[in-house]
């Protein structure tokens, strides 16, 4: 059981990580307006699937007592 929370913390950390750095990508590209206003849809996208993958790593975690 300890290994299998070890591997969820681990996942966690990693979407973690990947979620922050897309919601930073997003941030920066919204100040560079208009310029790569083309990007949006496509940042975002990855972003909100990065935290729901995120979201869902969590609640896996909590329910096995992580």
């Amino acid at each position: 059981m300890s290994d299998d929370i070890d591997s969820i913390k681990a996942e966690v950390k990693k979407l973690n990580a990947q979620a922050t750095q897309l919601k930073m990508d997003l941030h920066d590209l919204s100040e560079d307006l208009p310029i790569g206003w083309e990007k949006i849809p496509e940042i975002a996208e990855k972003t909100f699937k990065s935290y729901q993958q995120l979201t869902d790593a969590r609640k896996r975690l909590a329910a096995a007592g992580g």
